[in-house]
């Protein structure tokens, strides 16, 4: 049993290009994994508590004070997104100007040109807080929140990614997991105090350097709720963790293994896969992304582009730990050139064959009666031997996390049919004959098939 957690992106903005990445290899490697015989579920992580989120919701509420008419300097570095103006158009059209509150704190903040930026939103978002109540800063938070995620969710769905379950952060500390975990931590001796911050005894698991698990403010950290979250993983009896992380999280899998450990579990149930950067080209020129500037190019503007199938085909056309350079022009071609379209035109070639012969009135044959032994070529041979490795490359892509595999096998096992059927006439006039090579043929397009199916692309019948 297997609980793959992937993409679990901040439900801060709409997904980028990045984004697509983690969800095409998550959402393939569960099906590959499935293939292979194991039970897998799927989860997103949805971060709708800490400092991101808050950060959220102070850029609505400024762009709602904004469109409100009062007079204040947006942060660069709050969300600058379309979406936020969208989002507190949507308040104002409820509330009016019944949400602003004494602006002239918020002014004077948003004002400054000197300290830190960072902490300069930190103490914007205490003053909203402290200003509107925790009631209405909730409106802000929640719509931002709803408005988000209910796009994140529609846009993979679109993109044929459907996790079984939508987790949320916000839920380990309304029930009480995040304090369960550290009250095990600290009945074990495991949790000591320090300026003020309580702190986990990592160091004694492994990890570099021992972790705070509640800052002096007393608010609890995310790797208190990480290590929450993987504990309650593991009591709801998966025997493998497997959680497909940014590139960025390479020192994540020892301090939640660490936790893992000294609250009693295996912690080699938790394993992590890492997802490189993509390079998005269009033309020579290379495309932004950053959320917070707004200048980012979206999941959806990719998939309207080049289309779900290319997206997914090319997302996955890689090992994850390897930067990605996506090439668009490519990704549109109507030609062998382009790998998406190489092999789902062999899917086509056959599906043609099949309308021709109901055309011509020629019957299709009953697979057990055709008599194979007609098959003497050398490409029927090398077609057959290519088709009898999918199994095994399967299992390969399933042991290896490795989805890359079921591309590379499908584009050379569509250039076995293309080669075979560009050489030798299908539909001839012995019958026996006949029979046999179109019976293969119906079985070169059912595992190109399958093989799509893995990858999340169509095996259409027309091109």
């Amino acid at each position: 049993r297997i609980l793959i957690e992937y993409l679990s992106a901040n439900p801060t903005g709409p997904l980028h290009v990045g984004h697509g990445r983690h969800a095409a290899y998550g959402a393939t490697l569960a099906n590959v994994l499935r293939a292979a015989g194991h039970e897998v579920h799927e989860e997103y992580y949805v971060n709708d508590a800490g400092r991101q989120m808050d950060i959220l919701a102070l850029s609505v509420w400024l762009r709602y004070a904004l469109a409100c008419g009062a007079s204040l300097e947006f942060p660069p570095n709050a969300y600058q997104g379309a979406y936020v103006a969208d989002i507190a158009a949507e308040i104002k059209a409820v509330h009016d100007a019944t949400l602003l509150g004494d602006l002239a704190q918020m002014s004077a903040i948003c004002s400054e040109t000197d300290g830190n930026p960072e902490q300069r939103l930190d103490r914007l978002i205490a003053a909203l807080k402290a200003m509107l109540g925790a009631k209405q800063f909730g409106i802000f938070f929640d719509a931002a929140l709803d408005s988000v995620l209910s796009d994140i969710q529609q846009d993979l769905a679109e993109f044929q990614v459907h996790p079984q379950r939508w987790y949320s952060e916000r839920s380990l500390t309304e029930n009480g997991a995040v304090d369960r975990a550290l009250e095990v931590l600290r009945e074990r001796g495991l949790l000591y105090e320090k300026d003020g911050a309580s702190w986990f005894r990592s160091t004694d698991y492994g990890d570099e350097k021992d972790r705070v698990v509640v800052r002096e403010n007393g608010i609890r950290t995310y790797f208190a709720s990480d290590i929450a979250y993987h504990f309650e993983k593991c009591q709801r009896g998966y025997d493998l963790l497997l959680d497909v992380l940014g590139a960025d999280h390479h020192g994540y899998v020892a301090r939640v293994r660490a936790g893992l450990d000294a609250m009693g579990r295996d912690p080699t149930c938790l394993e992590v896969r890492l997802v490189q950067f993509v390079v998005l080209y269009r033309g020579q020129e290379r495309a932004q992304m950053s959320t917070r500037s707004g200048e980012y190019v979206t999941l959806r503007e990719l998939r309207a582009e080049v289309g779900n199938d290319a997206a997914r085909f090319f997302y996955v056309s890689r090992s994850n730990d390897q930067h990605l350079e996506f090439d668009l022009n490519l990704a549109k071609e109507q030609s062998n050139d382009n790998p998406v379209y190489y092999v789902q035109y062999a899917h086509a070639r056959v599906a043609s064959m099949l309308r021709r012969m109901h055309e011509e009135g020629l019957a299709v044959p009953d697979a057990s009666a055709a008599t194979l032994d007609t098959l003497i070529e050398v490409d029927e041979h090398r077609l057959m031997t290519a088709m009898s490795r999918y199994p095994e490359i399967v299992q390969l892509a399933a042991e290896s996390r490795a989805p890359q595999h079921i591309v590379h096998y499908l584009r050379d096992l569509a250039g076995s049919f293309h080669s075979y059927y560009n050489a030798h006439r299908i539909l001839v006039e012995d019958p026996a004959l006949r029979g046999a090579r179109v019976t293969l043929a119906l079985a070169a397009q059912q595992v190109l098939r399958n093989g799509l199916d893995l990858l999340g692309v169509a095996a259409p019948s027309e091109m």
